[in-house]
């Protein structure tokens, strides 16, 4: 999930060179939305990737938020351009598994979904972004 639409083909594109079928949002709520769709299909996401600050709409904290309430497991990354948010100095009390700062170091992001998904034995290829 990122409002920005440059971020979101980016982080696509190197999903899709993982061999994972990313699913794409601009907000929270959409993010919210999807990871129901899919849960509900039999489908559910493996990773979840928020940004945190979307201006005007609900961002990934509050996201999160929602998504816990449904599944408590499921491993997400925060994601922010805003170095000083106190959520990205804390990220596991806010229901994240990991951080990856913006701008993307693509070879973090990758690094970061990798290990999430070797820690969590989820068989879904699945990944909201």
């Amino acid at each position: 999930m990122d409002d920005e639409e440059s971020i979101r083909r980016l982080g696509a594109s190197l999903l899709q060179r993982m061999d994972l079928d990313a699913t794409v949002v601009s907000d929270g709520a959409e993010a919210v939305r999807e990871f129901c769709i899919a849960r509900d299909a039999g489908r559910p996401f493996a990773l979840l990737i928020l940004d945190l600050t979307i201006p005007g709409g609900m961002g990934g904290r509050e996201a999160i938020e929602c998504i816990r309430a449904l599944d408590a497991e499921v491993p997400a990354i925060v994601s922010s351009g805003y170095s000083n948010d106190p959520v990205l100095a804390d990220f596991r009390r806010h229901g994240f598994q990991a951080m990856v700062p913006k701008p993307y170091d693509v070879n973090q992001l990758g690094q970061t979904i990798r290990q999430l998904l070797a820690q969590h034995d989820e068989p879904s290829d699945r990944i909201g972004l």
